[in-house]
């Protein structure tokens, strides 16, 4: 039988006990809204359907290591009875017919359901924790990409290697689970305005880490626009205030002016705001300062806070396993077009969230927390579950899937270690001539 129908019948057997089944993760009529509210659904029979191509894409972000003809072929993919090879031309013209829009409303669909559960199921002090930060993501050196999304211009406004792509994530710190996402190119917008469209989507009841880049007046008044929305971000060593209550040692309650110029673009904000500011020193490390609007010291002490903010990290830990685990450390993404390379990088964060949502539930097998969970051993399993399931058949399912996941002990890692983490790297730079972009050397 074909993948996706292989992939729907594992579905009640996903799990020896309670884990989430693989129907209530991608639930097939999320595949058929997302074709049918982008006005993609197939119309006629194809060789490869688009809601076929949807599970190509997915591929594509699990099997790195494979060309995407192998990705159709290995998974079984094109119409039953169909016979023979599918050409590679045929594969490009489907994903061209399909677009990258069915795969961003898929993802913000599943994002939406599977962030908002594990975030619930991980709070801290009653709320939800979630962070926000940006990278890059560098896309082939084709003329068309370097058009639309532009790059980062070095000394002497020299082009960068690559065209860029900037991702910013709405992420369930204690899980990893992305929970939105804004993909835009570099030169189109800063990393700013990028993860202004992510505060729709953070809920109430949660608390939100962020970068010390994002803590603009304007950017931190919206966070806190709903019921109980809270944020916690670093200071900048630049922003004056004025003490208006000490709350503790080291810990004071402190007000800020609002620019005139943020005003002037913002006539709504106010001339000044409240928050608290909580100072620590780490061993090894200059004195710092947090701010924050959890401004109840009674309810959110000062001590679990300054642990809670270096939970940021797992920000880049996750973007890690996006870039160095899920894709090979590979230089750049694979597909040459614009809208090819949007719709490769919503099946890729797709498919993060899958391998995710399988830690989440291998964690809860083992009794630990999510975190605690190898990505890499993971990925391998999801891996291995995705392709045996193409060519199996539904009796063998269950008990092949307890085997595969009844020693959860290889999975889990021993605790981390309390160590420091500076940024700096080894090699500096390299030795060589710099290879001029593309689109350099046709000129």
């Amino acid at each position: 039988m074909g993948f996706d129908q292989a992939f729907y019948a594992a579905a009640t057997f996903a799990s020896p006990r309670d884990l989430d089944d693989f129907r209530r993760r991608i639930d097939p009529t999320w595949v058929e809204a997302a074709l049918a509210l982008t006005g993609t659904a197939t119309v006629r029979r194809r060789r490869l359907p688009a809601e076929h191509v949807i599970w190509v894409v997915l591929g594509m972000g699990l099997f790195r290591d494979r060309t995407i003809e192998d990705v159709v072929s290995k998974l079984d993919l094109a119409l039953p009875g169909g016979g023979g090879t599918i050409a590679k031309s045929s594969v490009s013209q489907a994903r061209d017919r399909l677009g990258s829009e069915p795969l961003k409303w898929l993802f913000g669909r599943c994002a939406q359901t599977w962030a908002t559960r594990s975030a619930d199921a991980h709070r801290w002090r009653g709320l939800s924790v979630y962070g926000i930060d940006g990278t890059t993501v560098r896309v082939p050196d084709s003329a068309e990409n370097r058009a639309r999304f532009g790059g980062q211009n070095g000394r002497n406004e020299s082009e960068s290697g690559y065209p860029m792509l900037r991702v910013v994530a709405l992420m369930v710190l204690r899980s990893h689970l992305l929970a939105a996402c804004s993909v835009v190119g570099y030169e189109e917008s800063g990393e700013r305005r990028a993860s202004e469209s992510l505060l729709s989507s953070v809920p109430t009841h949660s608390l939100t880490i962020l970068d010390r880049g994002l803590s603009a007046a304007s950017f931190l008044i919206d966070v806190t626009a709903g019921e109980e929305r809270y944020w916690l971000t670093r200071a900048r060593r630049d922003r004056a205030c004025r003490v208006v209550k000490r709350l503790g040692r080291g810990d004071e309650l402190i007000e800020v002016n609002v620019t005139k110029e943020a005003r002037k673009q913002r006539p709504d904000l106010p001339t000044s705001f409240q928050m608290r500011a909580i100072k620590y020193k780490r061993k090894g490390f200059t004195e710092q300062t947090l701010l924050t609007s959890l401004i109840d010291h009674a309810r959110f002490p000062a001590k679990e806070i300054i642990a809670l903010y270096h939970e940021r990290w797992e920000l880049e830990l996750g973007y890690d396993e996006i870039k160095t685990e899920l894709l090979d450390r590979e230089e750049t993404i694979r597909s040459r077009k614009p809208d090819g390379v949007l719709q490769e990088v919503w099946g890729i964060l797709i498919a993060y969230n899958l391998v995710r949502l399988e830690m989440e539930s291998i964690a809860k097998e083992a009794r630990v927390e999510p975190t605690q969970i190898s990505f890499i051993e993971s990925l391998r399993l999801m891996r291995d579950e995705w392709e045996w399931l193409s060519v199996t058949s539904p009796g063998a399912i269950p008990k092949r899937l307890e085997t595969m996941r009844r020693n959860v002990k290889r999975y889990v890692l021993p605790p981390r270690r309390d160590r420091s983490y500076p940024r700096v790297v080894k090699i500096k730079m390299s030795g060589y001539d710099r290879k001029r972009p593309l689109v350099e050397r046709t000129k």
